[in-house]
């Protein structure tokens, strides 16, 4: 577990230098007030011009804060907590934003998740401006797990400081229990797509910038969490976790970062993350074009690895989600997943191991392994050429040919039932095997 502290590791300069700024704002607000007395009795007005212009001076320190005055600020400054809501309405996506605007504004007011028996308290900052694309989102998992509310709150508040990305949201949830597996529990899956949801609605996130990251057991989650949701992320790095029997197949278009300390030893977790890391080499030999990653077991250190993982964050930011790859690997985890990428499957026979292959190339789609009965494709013109006949093929049998009807029903279908503008798809093929 992380040590439960005040402030941000070794950011001791930080400090000093935020209190002093405290202080000195309250000077000036005071010395403000005397002046403003002061003017009353002698009428000057240069001491009430001083005055105004301090008084400005120490709003807009005070402004500089952000939502989160009594936290040290370590990075850029971070703008106001708003909502950034906008939405044409005479479009599609537009409605469907008006609509998941409409339903999760109580938790921008709340700063909660709530569903069925659970709660996810949720802490976020925005840093820097807004980019034209968007702003980004930062997913950070606390560490704590098998122990009491107390110790897993206290790991929350840790991560809060922990990182501090140059542009972007950086959101850390409470985890909605206080078992082992507090953050990849299967009910909690449907609460990180509310915050990607919350983001892009409120704070016009780019929903192909959403990046994961956690540490200890946070990074226990991100094992679990970006394989079987590698299809809403962007990036993802595991910071000090135990990835247990994970299958990483699902990650072949999700860049994955593994940090461990060498000297890291309980429960093995050095050579379990140096084991993956060479999975993950084997995995990219074989496949050049996917599964892109670095793994870094840090020489010297144990679980705490002093922040040398903060690196991750810059690294995540270079990537952007592409959502529609011309090759899917899918591996079914712990929690069945009905949709991923372009693909869908029948639920009620998927089962954990369960595998679905399939890649593009041209206007022809090729299933390989297919662990179902039938499978559904989704397309648009982004993946093929709409104006020219559609292949499905599996092995040397053709399954499907065909030039295929866009449908707006399909559209709006899609994008309400997967809550993902680029999973609005006009096109679906559907073939049994």
């Amino acid at each position: 577990m992380l040590p439960n502290l005040g402030f941000p590791f070794g950011d001791c300069k930080n400090t000093i230098v935020f209190l002093f700024r405290k202080i000195f704002r309250q000077e000036l607000l005071t010395f403000t007030k005397k002046t403003l007395t002061q003017s009353k009795s002698m009428n000057k007005t240069p001491f009430l011009l001083a005055a105004l212009v301090l008084s400005l001076i120490a709003g807009c320190q005070i402004k500089a804060q952000g939502n989160d005055e009594d936290t040290p600020g370590t990075g850029q400054p971070q703008v106001e907590i708003q909502d950034y809501y906008k939405a044409d309405l005479s479009t599609l996506e537009g409605q469907w934003r008006d609509s998941v605007h409409t339903a999760l504004a109580g938790i921008l007011k709340d700063k909660k998740i709530v569903m069925g028996q659970y709660t996810m308290p949720i802490w976020w900052k925005i840093y820097g401006e807004e980019p034209a694309g968007g702003r980004s989102l930062y997913i950070s998992l606390h560490g704590g797990g098998g122990t009491t509310a107390e110790m897993n709150d206290g790991q929350w508040e840790n991560q809060k400081k922990l990182y501090e990305p140059a542009e972007g949201v950086y959101l850390c949830p409470r985890a909605i229990t206080n078992t082992w597996d507090l953050h990849f529990r299967p009910e909690s899956d449907a609460f990180y797509e509310k915050i990607i949801q919350l983001a892009v609605t409120c704070w016009n996130v780019n929903p192909n910038k959403v990046y994961l990251m956690g540490y200890s057991a946070g990074g226990d989650g991100v094992w679990r969490l970006a394989p079987r949701m590698a299809d809403h992320l962007a990036a993802a790095s595991m910071m000090a976790g135990h990835p247990g029997d994970v299958s990483l197949l699902s990650l072949r278009n999700l860049p994955f970062m593994i940090w461990c300390g060498a000297l890291d030893d309980a429960y093995d977790r050095n050579k379990v993350c140096a084991e993956r890391i060479e999975e993950m080499n084997k995995f990219q030999e074989a496949d050049p074009e996917g599964y892109i990653h670095e793994g870094h077991i840090v020489a010297g250190k144990p679980h705490w690895m002093d922040l040398v993982d903060a690196a991750a964050v810059p690294w995540m930011a270079k990537y952007t989600r592409n959502p529609y790859p011309k090759k899917v690997v899918w591996c079914q985890g712990d929690v069945m997943k009905e949709y991923f990428y372009w693909l869908g499957i029948p639920v009620d026979e998927a089962e954990k191991g369960n595998k679905l292959t399939a890649s593009i190339e041209g206007n022809t789609v090729n299933i390989g392994d297919c662990d179902y009965s039938k499978v559904r494709i989704f397309l648009n013109d982004k993946l093929v050429d709409l104006s020219k006949p559609v292949i499905v093929t599996h092995g040397e049998e053709k399954l499907f040919e065909g030039i295929l009807t866009p449908s707006d029903a399909l559209r709006k279908r899609t994008l309400y039932t997967r809550n993902d503008p680029a999973y609005s798809f006009p096109c679906v093929i559907e073939v049994s095997f």
